[in-house]
């Protein structure tokens, strides 16, 4: 059945269902507490591949969905604490009735005082209950907000990767799309600047007439921009009251203090940290497989099978990287595709069999040519001694793709060595080499 929002029946069930909705509230808070805790370490483990291998667009959804997860939590705990005293100050009032200021036998200015401040018990609990049901909904909107802000940073990466353009190419054309994405760019930020000023002063620039005429525009390219044509009504329900505005002003400086003071963290050493990467007097256990405990420990850039090798041969693993292929192409221009095929692609791309047939000809044919170019580019050391290595592609155990490689070490021996990663790079003119990696082990012939 249709409901029409103007009759009184279906007002009267907005009513009695308002005066019941605290059941429902507790209900859905706990459950998506429990949820939310539970999908939160998922959640991180996806953020942290997705910043491993630098995949911008993964990075933006997993962060902002974290960031969705715990403005949520943090929420729905204060909601749940707060309606747990509205409770119990309803458990309270039924026993004790209000408060009895005469009961208290206090002083005149004691009482006079305590009655300007508190006034009587039912004018608490109402207090509670405004706070606990703006809450439950306030969740929502200040996650409106947060991805409203996220869809800013991603208009601005959309002109960055698909109008501006690192290289010159085409002339004049591209210097035409350089000029009219850096004023796209510029228009963006002026009307998010905007758009800001109006939000924390609560709508100033719509109540000037001169001033809404050109800022109305504005606002109708950011609520396309913001996606705030689908929570706009809960914007204005808050702001059309004095709780909400009041309400609003608070909880986005605590948010920004949680972030700030979330920040912090202890120091115990002026030398040593447990992120410093591994070097001759620090092994940092992302450098070795066996202490790779789970999913979300990842190799940062290489790694050989344990700290002690009992073996007559190392295994070297290091991660693949999408920076790996643009400093491959510099040392070797023919490997640069005209199509660069990195980046999302759709599966329901359909090719010939013939062309299917001509791109793995081609790419079989170059694929040599790019490990003999990353052999080349990259060069082993252990204590300063150069291996000759020949990596190939594989995955490691957390099925991430990579380069491997065994070296011959029966001649080494027993007892501390330092492995050492170079790759050599272009700086200007020159060719120069830098340690990529070092990873200290301990060699031990198994008798």
């Amino acid at each position: 059945m249709k409901n029409n929002h103007e009759s009184s029946v279906f007002k009267e069930l907005l009513d009695k269902l308002q005066q019941e909705s605290w059941q429902l509230e507790l209900l859905i808070s706990g459950f998506a507490i429990f949820g939310l805790f539970t999908s939160i370490p998922q959640v991180e483990q996806y953020l942290l591949a997705a910043n491993f291998d630098n995949r911008i667009t993964e990075i933006l959804f997993w962060f902002a969905l974290k960031i969705c997860c715990w403005i949520l939590i943090f929420n729905l705990l204060i909601h749940v604490v707060l309606r747990g005293l509205w409770i119990g100050a309803l458990g309270l009032r039924y026993v004790s009735g209000d408060i009895d200021y005469e009961e208290l036998n206090y002083s005149p200015k004691f009482t006079k005082f305590l009655q300007r401040k508190i006034g009587s018990f039912d004018k608490y609990i109402a207090t509670l209950e405004n706070y606990c049901s703006i809450l439950f909904a306030i969740s929502f909107l200040l996650i409106f907000y947060f991805l409203a802000c996220i869809s800013f940073i991603v208009s601005i990466l959309l002109i960055v990767f698909f109008v501006l353009k690192p290289e010159i190419t085409n002339g004049s054309l591209d210097t035409v799309k350089n000029v009219f994405g850096g004023l796209l760019i510029l228009f963006i930020i002026f009307g998010a600047f905007l758009t800001f000023i109006d939000f924390i002063t609560q709508g100033f620039l719509k109540k000037k007439k001169w001033l809404s005429r050109f800022y109305f525009p504005l606002y109708r390219f950011y609520s396309v921009i913001t996606f705030s044509f689908l929570y706009r009504p809960l914007v204005y329900n808050f702001l059309d009251n004095k709780f909400g505005r009041r309400l609003s002003f608070i909880l986005v400086p605590i948010f920004v203090s949680v972030l700030f003071f979330s920040s912090y963290q202890y120091r115990n050493s002026n030398y040593l940290s447990v992120d410093r990467s591994s070097s001759l007097n620090y092994a940092n256990p992302n450098n070795y497989e066996d202490l790779l405990q789970n999913n979300s420990d990842f190799v940062k850039i290489a790694a050989i099978p344990s700290k002690v090798i009992t073996t007559p041969y190392l295994k070297i693993f290091m991660l693949f990287k999408e920076n790996i292929e643009d400093r491959l192409f510099k040392f070797n221009k023919g490997l640069k595709p005209l199509n660069d095929l990195r980046g999302l692609e759709s599966e329901f791309i359909f090719t010939t069999s013939s062309q299917i047939r001509i791109n793995y000809k081609k790419r079989d044919s170059l694929l040599k040519v790019y490990f003999k170019t990353f052999n080349e580019v990259h060069d082993v050391y252990i204590d300063d001694k150069k291996y000759t290595s020949d990596f190939i592609g594989t995955t490691n155990q957390n099925k991430k793709f990579g380069f491997e490689t065994y070296l011959d070490i029966k001649e080494l021996k027993e007892g501390k060595h330092l492995l050492k990663i170079t790759r050599k790079q272009k700086k200007k003119k020159d060719t120069v080499r830098y340690a990529l990696v070092k990873i200290p082990f301990w060699h031990y012939k198994n008798n």
